[in-house]
Formats: C-alpha cells, structure tokens, sequence
C-alpha cells in the first residue's frame, strides 16, 4: 500500500470513498470544489494497482493546531491497517510543517488512542468549534470524541 499526496484528477474517486458514510450520516460531505481547493492537504492510500482505496486530509486552523479528518478506507481494504497508516502520514505531514497540535474528532477513538492520541474537550479548540462545529448539522446531537496529539 502506498501512502501519497492526493492528485487533482483523484477528487471524485476521493469523494466515492466516504459517500455511503455521508448518506449514512456518520460523516459530513465535502464538496468537490473543497477537496481540489485543498488537494495538497490530501493523502490517499493506493493499493498496488494504483486504485485509490483511503484518503484523510488535514486542515490547518493555525501555526500551532490542525485537524485530521474525511478518514476513509473502501470496505474492501478495512482492518489491516490502513486507516492508522493514513493517520501517521497526517500527522507526518502536520510534523513536517512545523505544526504543534494535531485535532481529531471521532467516533473511532480507539483507533487514535492506539497511535498516541489523547482525549480531550471540542471546548478547548474554539478554532473548531467556531469554524466547524457551529454551522454543522450534528451539532446538537454530536457523539464525537475530541483527541489531540501533540507534536512539540
């Protein structure tokens, strides 16, 4: 499996991955537009045949702090991995660009407690909460778990 940036041409494909979540209402869509405005904020996985089959992105909210989330792997390559390799390449790329705090918000905390994050509080992170989480529809019925990684 090989952990990449994102290309342009890889938006749909990249937009396909979380769709059922979407429809399902676990996950937030993400327009198109969105996804190829901040395609350099992108990692996909692609398996050996270059399929794109998981991608996640990171989304700079300061110097200090930035989010990973849109994490999603095809049912068909879930549970060997590859949702903590993406993970680590988010936080690689985050540790490259000199960012101090990593944020997630999850219902799979088990998963970002395995690779080294730490439960926390939405209420300590008003730059979510004021970008992201107050026009969200969940909002008032939110079960996500806030964890943070620190990277200083």
């Amino acid at each position: 499996m090989n952990i990449r940036p994102a290309q342009l041409d890889e938006v749909e494909t990249i937009r396909a991955l979380f769709e059922d979540e979407v429809r399902a209402g676990r996950m937030l869509p993400r327009p198109a537009e969105q996804i190829a405005g901040a395609i350099d904020d992108w990692l996909v996985a692609a398996d050996e045949d270059g399929r794109v089959v998981g991608c996640v992105s990171l989304v700079v909210f300061n110097r200090r702090l930035c989010e990973v989330r849109s994490l999603a792997v095809h049912p068909d390559y879930r549970g060997n991995g590859l949702a903590s390799k993406l993970v680590a390449g988010s936080v690689d790329l985050a540790r490259a660009r000199g960012l101090q705090r990593v944020l997630t918000l999850t219902r799979a905390a088990g998963l970002f407690e395995k690779l080294g994050f730490r439960r926390d509080f939405v209420a300590n992170f008003p730059e979510k909460v004021w970008r992201d989480c107050a026009p969200c529809p969940f909002r008032h019925a939110c079960d996500e778990i806030a964890l943070l990684f620190d990277l200083a």
